[in-house]
Order: C-alpha cells, then structure tokens, then sequence
C-alpha cells in the first residue's frame, strides 16, 4: 500500500489500468481525509459518515461493507481517492488552493487510472477544485482527465439536507449509467 500524505490508499484506487479490462468502473472522490480516516487508513472511516450505507443501498455493494474492507471495491469495479490529500476535522479547513492543486493533480490521476466516472462525493469541492461555481449534483458537461464526471452529495453527517435514501437514489442514478459488473451477494 502507498502512503498518501499519511493517509493509507486503498489498493482499488491503483487498481487496474484499461478502464474495461479490470480497471475501474467509477473512482468516487472525496473532498479530503478525516482526522480518523488519517489514523485508520481507512476512507470514509467516520461512524456518522454515510458512503458505506448509502454505497450498499444504491446496489454498488451486494452487503454493507466497513471502512476496513475498502480494499474489496475493486472486486466491483471501485475505487477511492480526494480532492485534498490532507487530513482535517472538517473540509472548511481547506484553503482554495489546495482544492485547485487537489484538482489538477486529481486530473492526472484519472487521466492515469481511466476510470469509467469520476464520482466527486461533495459538491462544493468539485466546484472549488474545478471552478464550476454553478455545478449541480448529478452528471457534469465536462470531463476530468478523460473521464466523465457525476457530482455526488456528501455522505457526512453534517450534511444534513440529503437522507441516506435520497443520497442512495442518486448513487443509484450513477451506478445505473457506468457501471458494467453484475453485483453479486
């Protein structure tokens, strides 16, 4: 596993290099590490954060996975990265510029990896990153390094204006569009 700013990647994020051929159906894309995710290595590691049920109720996952077990996105196709690389409490910590250099070297890394979509979990970090200032949730008229691009709400928990149901209806609308494995339990 690589490090990235002290935060363990997950192998699915490297995984595969032809975008069909076993490589990555959707990266979904955080704004940037929690503080927990920074000690456990773990995306999404905070137990009020929402990705993991929200990713099993819009059928990306046949179970409700743990932050522990991120490594079996790429079975499915999956994969995980940031915006930012660094750790905080909370995202409002982020300067903008570390959201316009997370973005830049986030086109590279698609442009790499060639995934299927990019899937950004939060809407305003894909504005602050890409200066989308009137990006809406859902799919995107432009591409990152290659690939197309879906705005996802952000499953923390301090978003309080999304359910886990009507995140996971969105999650669904992506998934029914890029993803090409059958799911199975």
């Amino acid at each position: 596993m690589v490090a990235e700013a002290g935060v363990a990647r997950s192998a699915s994020v490297e995984g595969g290099g032809g975008r069909r051929a076993g490589g990555l159906d959707v990266l979904f894309c955080g704004i940037n590490p929690s503080l927990m995710t920074a000690v456990t290595g773990h995306h999404f590691a905070r137990p009020g954060n929402r990705f993991w049920p929200v990713l099993h109720r819009s059928g990306f996952t046949p179970r409700l996975l743990h932050p522990c077990e991120q490594r079996e996105l790429l079975s499915y196709g999956l994969g995980i990265t940031n915006v930012v690389a660094r750790a905080t409490a909370r995202a409002d910590e982020l300067s903008p510029e570390e959201y316009v250099e997370g973005g830049r070297l986030l086109e590279e890394k698609v442009a790499r990896l060639r995934p299927g979509c990019l899937a950004v979990v939060g809407i305003t970090a894909y504005r602050a990153a890409f200066g989308e200032r009137k990006a809406r949730i859902g799919p995107q008229e432009r591409t990152v390094g290659g690939s197309p691009v879906w705005v996802l709400p952000n499953p923390s928990g301090l978003n309080a204006r999304w359910t886990v149901e009507a995140m996971a209806e969105e999650y669904a609308r992506l998934r029914s569009r890029h993803v090409t494995r059958t799911v199975r339990s």
